[in-house]
């Protein structure tokens, strides 16, 4: 056996070594190369954003649309909507759908297999959208990207499509984490948002993907804070009131968000979508000439607010026209995020109830203290993702004392906002409005986890459905099970070993007719071998089947089956790991 045939019978053994629950330190190793793969397209993409902003933005900071002239407060957003308008009108419709829910799609109906098409629409439409200064965040592409860039891994090398699902989480970390230098919140973002499932086998992969990016990260772009704050701290216990009536109120602008969010989704269904773009653009662009502040991801503005350099009347003139610009541009379809527009508005929020507080006595806490903690309760809040809203929060900062009043802000968002608004993660409603369902229930999460390659039973031999009485009794050389019978049209049946031997027992023929013979045969579907068990169970399901058999292809129209599927074998796999 030549060296390439023993390569390619080492992988065919590690591929289906992925296939199981278990392989955490092939996971872990795998984990580790899509971070660095993720975190290194994140940081070609950022690196050409901010390039390409300091070229015109004054002062070389990237952010600082506000010192722009007039005329250019309104061209960039309005030309960069045109151009992706053009662009997204040329595309075709698959093609084109790029963003959060665009893998939460993929992972839900193609199991985290994410085209490369997607990928470089996403760059650079999301490239444009940024650049121009459409009220949109960098999380949306980022992680689209670093999602893609390990999916796309795992597709070339053939993994199965369990450990492809972990892989995108890992890129989802990793794009977090290289974006915003925050890793903890990247990896609790990926389980909690993404993949909407904690497990120990996934985090210790996802762990290394977000390390391996945020060290790819600094080492590009240092290690400096996005927001620059002083260490505070909660000056009294008794402030925790106002910060949980802070918090309910997050909660109605977080509903609010996501009304409008939906409100323009539907009038931009309306029309071709370089049209809505178009307008959603030109809309940013008006709104610009006389509130600078709507362009661009707005961490300007937040630093602004939090060294208390904002009126009142001005912090609630930028929340409202953030609010309406961010919500057009998100639901006509330019290619950027919403979560940095849901921080920027939680600190324009807290910057009115810190000057608020100035005319109630007894409340002495710092107004960056209120500032920060509106970051983290409208980020959670919009996602009912309470523990990436904290987490972002305290790495985003560097500040440990904000737990407490934090965790009350994240909570009292949260509960309020699942109880009295009945508000889902804006990802989640958002597939919904689109009519797509993203299943979450325990026995798929479970099922997911595992590959059929490492459930199939490989007892098995094939036959044609007409064969010799010598060819017959060849089959049951090495006691096999089952018998995969092939008939003239190519269709396949399942026929217990058994049943043959009992026949050939019993009677003496030249020719054995496999189909007519008394047994109990099985029909048949396919599945590739890269499945995982849900896949098998939805197959189950919609073929009819009563067994499945695996393959892979080997050759055009050529493939090879590897082993048998029953419908007991799929139920015991999601017993044994409930």
């Amino acid at each position: 056996m030549n060296i390439s045939n023993r390569i390619q019978q080492a992988f065919e053994r590690f591929r289906l070594h992925l296939a199981c629950a278990q392989a955490g330190i092939a996971l872990s190793l795998l984990g580790l190369v899509a971070g660095v793969l993720a975190g290194g397209l994140i940081v070609l993409f950022r690196l050409f954003i901010e390039s390409a902003q300091g070229s015109f933005i004054p002062f070389g900071a990237v952010e600082n649309y506000e010192a722009l002239p007039v005329i250019l407060r309104f061209t960039l957003p309005f030309g960069g909507a045109v151009a992706i308008g053009l662009f997204f009108q040329w595309l075709h419709h698959a093609t084109r759908r790029v963003g959060v829910i665009h893998v939460m799609e993929r992972l839900q109906y193609h199991e985290g297999h994410l085209p490369f098409k997607n990928l470089a629409t996403q760059f650079f439409a999301g490239a444009i959208a940024l650049i121009c200064g459409h009220s949109v965040g960098r999380e949306g592409p980022s992680i689209h990207l670093g999602a893609a860039t390990a999916s796309l891994f795992g597709q070339y090398f053939g993994l199965p499509n369990n450990s492809i699902r972990i892989l995108v989480a890992c890129g989802t970390a990793a794009a977090i984490a290289a974006s915003f230098n925050t890793p903890l919140a990247g990896v609790i973002f990926a389980m909690e948002v993404v993949m909407m499932e904690y497990t120990i086998a996934s985090f210790t992969p996802v762990i290394l993907a977000a390390v391996a990016a945020t060290i790819m990260s600094r080492a590009v772009f240092g290690v400096a804070l996005v927001f620059y704050v002083p260490q505070l701290s909660l000056a009294s216990l008794w402030d925790l009131l106002y910060i949980l009536f802070m918090g309910v109120c997050l909660c109605a602008l977080s509903a609010f968000f996501i009304a409008a969010i939906r409100f323009f989704s539907r009038l931009a269904a309306m029309v071709p979508i370089g049209v809505a773009i178009t307008v959603a653009g030109t809309f940013v662009g008006v709104v610009a000439i006389e509130i600078p502040a709507v362009l661009g991801m707005g961490y300007d503005t937040v630093n602004a607010v939090l060294l208390d350099d904002l009126a009142i009347g001005s912090l609630l003139l930028i929340v409202v026209a953030k609010l309406i610009a961010s919500s057009a541009c998100v639901a006509t379809g330019v290619p950027g995020g919403l979560i940095g527009p849901s921080i920027v508005m939680g600190a324009l929020v807290g910057g009115l109830f810190a000057q608020g507080g100035d005319y109630i006595p007894g409340l002495t806490s710092a107004h960056g203290l209120f500032v920060m903690l509106g970051m983290g309760a409208m980020m959670s809040a919009v996602l009912q993702a309470p523990l990436a809203g904290l987490l972002a929060l305290l790495e985003l900062t560097a500040n440990p004392h904000l737990i407490l009043p934090a965790m009350l802000a994240v909570v009292s968002a949260n509960i309020t906002a699942k109880e009295v608004f009945k508000q889902d993660s804006v990802y989640t409603m958002l597939m919904h409005d689109a009519g797509l369902d993203y299943r979450n229930d325990p026995i798929s999460q479970s099922l997911r986890r595992t590959g059929v390659a490492a459930v199939m039973n490989r007892s098995f031999v094939e036959s044609e459905a007409d064969i010799e009485l010598e060819n017959a009794r060849g089959l049951l050389n090495g006691t096999p099970r089952w018998i995969i019978v092939r008939d003239d049209n190519d269709k396949r049946s399942l026929l217990p070993a058994s049943d043959l031997a009992r026949f050939l027992a019993d009677h003496d023929v030249e020719i054995v007719h496999l189909m007519d013979i008394p047994a109990q045969r099985r029909e048949l579907a396919p599945i590739h071998m890269q499945a995982s068990m849900q896949e098998a169970r939805v197959a189950l399901e919609d073929s009819g089947a009563e067994a499945l058999f695996v393959r892979r292809h080997i050759a055009p129209l050529t493939f090879r089956i590897f082993g048998l599927l029953l419908r007991r074998d799929v139920e015991s796999s999601y017993v044994m790991r409930r």
